[in-house]
């Protein structure tokens, strides 16, 4: 059955819903107005990571509810926090704090003004002796110049001097070169000479290059009796000053015991008489020969206490 609804029943109903819809607040419809300020002024302000200006700035019709606050300032630590909106007015103060600074050290490099006539230099080499194939280090001190020259002298092709490189001095004064001539070069007697770019002071080190030779032996007899002298002699070409002696045998003999260092002469021979025990055990011995440091070596055998020893 329809329900007819008459003209005046239906202004009534009307009014009654628009009476009700004013007394419900719709979400979100309340707004507030924050200020905002900081130390020191001049902070950009962010609110929900968007850009609002620089404080001292007063933000508008903002919703209430939660928001995230932030500052940022050059040279200062970034400031931020959540906050409620409530309607109306409000105020928010921030007191920003300084970055931490790390000091870098500042280092001075001391540049040498060359004065001629005024430089002083010195040398060392880091090896006395080496073996063909080493490298050896040259260092020293300079003062009154940035550059030095090297020059090397020694067999071969070093016999008239050979400039090996022009060195730059740091500035504490220091310097260092390392020699490394492969096995191309010859054993003997070297000098480094280190000087000043001008040539007016210089300095030198010796040293001694070794190996790439031979070492010989022999006896003045194969055949010995115990108490007998027997003098071992050769050849030394690797450039070495000193060659040692090991005998080896049976007995006591079989540990080994040696004799020297034996000087090189200058034509590169040498030569060493050995008495040998007379509680030597009957048989066969060997005498080695070595160069110091052992770069080259060579033996030779002989017989002790058979009858066909003859005395010496």
């Amino acid at each position: 059955m329809k329900r007819i609804i008459n003209g005046k029943t239906g202004i009534i109903i009307v009014v009654l819903l628009i009476f009700l819809s004013g007394c419900v607040s719709t979400p979100g419809s309340e707004k507030g107005t924050i200020s905002l300020t900081s130390s020191p002024s001049g902070a950009e302000v962010y609110l929900d990571n968007q850009y609002q200006g620089s404080t001292p700035v007063t933000i508008p019709d903002v919703v209430a509810g939660p928001h995230t606050l932030e500052y940022r300032h050059a040279g200062y630590q970034t400031w931020s926090t959540a906050i409620t909106v409530t309607p109306g007015p409000s105020n928010y103060y921030a007191a920003l704090v300084l970055k931490a600074v790390t000091q870098i050290p500042q280092i001075v490099t001391q540049t040498l003004t060359p004065v001629p006539g005024q430089a002083a230099v010195t040398i060392v080499a880091g090896k006395k002796t080496m073996v063909i194939g080493d490298s050896n280090l040259f260092s020293g001190t300079a003062t009154g110049t940035n550059s030095l020259l090297l020059t090397l002298y020694g067999p071969g092709k070093y016999s008239n001097g050979v400039s090996l490189v022009q060195q730059n001095v740091d500035g504490l004064g220091r310097w260092s070169y390392t020699w490394n001539p492969g096995t191309s070069v010859q054993s003997g007697s070297y000098t480094m000479i280190v000087s000043d770019s001008w040539k007016t002071t210089s300095e030198r080190t010796e040293f001694t290059v070794i190996g790439g030779g031979l070492v010989s032996i022999s006896p003045s007899s194969y055949a010995a009796a115990p108490g007998n002298t027997v003098t071992f002699s050769g050849q030394c070409t690797t450039g070495a000053q000193n060659v040692m002696l090991g005998l080896y045998g049976p007995g006591q003999f079989s540990g080994g015991r040696e004799f020297g260092p034996i000087s090189v002469s200058a034509d590169k021979t040498w030569s060493f008489p050995v008495t040998l025990d007379g509680t030597m055990p009957t048989g066969y011995y060997t005498m080695y020969v070595y160069d110091v440091p052992k770069t080259a070596s060579g033996n030779v055998q002989f017989s002790v206490g058979y009858a066909s020893a003859s005395s010496s």
